[in-house]
């Protein structure tokens, strides 16, 4: 049994990208949740919070989604998400959608209760001690949405501390952006996949084993120029790590 036991309920969201790309992260959230004693609730009708349709300005669908995630997630659980994008999504974007509307209060409701999977764990179960063991170096990149929307930088490095095993190397620039930026990729590919290689070369230079961060979607960027260009580093997020740390 870890040191701490938190036995309760929880709604886990996964966004639409990790559901259709990263089932295995998805699989190690509920790990991760289950060995705390955290009972990890999924709804199968859950789709996607908005957030895509909303950064291309398609307002409608985005609301039409908007409706559709407050319905999913009606209740009074924590909503966890591997997502600070999605999580800032809900929180700041619904508030224009339905201030002084009939779901005001539902929204409101959802807001409340949706938070990122590394400040649930840091800030609302105020997680101390993590007794699983994974041997490997780290480098960490501070994705746009968790430091700039969200407002996290401590908390996933608090995490990582907590691995048995895990070496965490801090790179140069791990604040700046990684290129993907959802749409950003699709508009400007040249210079994203540039902004790319410089965040890979940087964490190279840590000689690293994984280069870790809490957005599965800077990853995915960053694995297919990763791959392309055959470099020797792999990819996790904080959550693969811990659940790989018990296996």
């Amino acid at each position: 049994m870890f040191y701490q036991y938190v036995p309760m309920d929880v709604d886990v969201f996964i966004p639409c990208y990790i559901d259709q790309f990263y089932p295995d992260k998805a699989e190690n959230i509920f790990k991760v949740l289950n060995a705390l004693g955290i009972n990890g609730l999924y709804n199968p009708a859950q789709t996607c919070c908005g957030q895509l349709a909303f950064n291309s300005g398609n307002i409608k669908e985005a609301e039409e989604l908007a409706v559709k995630f407050l319905k999913d997630f009606q209740g009074k659980n924590y909503i966890i998400a591997p997502s600070a994008s999605c999580v800032h999504m809900v929180k700041k974007h619904y508030t224009k959608f339905f201030f002084n509307t009939s779901l005001h209060l539902e929204s409101k409701n959802i807001q409340s209760r949706i938070y990122d999977f590394n400040d649930f764990l840091v800030n609302i179960i105020e997680l101390e001690k993590w007794e699983g063991r994974f041997e490997t170096t780290v480098c960490f990149h501070d994705s746009c949405s968790m430091l700039r929307h969200y407002g996290l930088k401590n908390e996933p490095r608090k995490l990582l501390s907590m691995i048995g095993g895990v070496e965490l190397i801090e790179m140069k620039d791990s604040t700046e952006c990684c290129g993907f930026g959802g749409s950003f990729s699709v508009k400007y590919p040249e210079l994203s996949i540039e902004m790319g290689k410089r965040k890979l070369q940087n964490a190279l230079d840590t000689g690293a084993e994984y280069l870790v961060s809490t957005e599965a979607s800077c990853l995915f960027h960053l694995e297919s120029i990763i791959k392309k260009e055959n470099l020797n580093i792999k990819t996790a997020t904080i959550a693969d790590l811990m659940a790989w740390s018990i296996q």
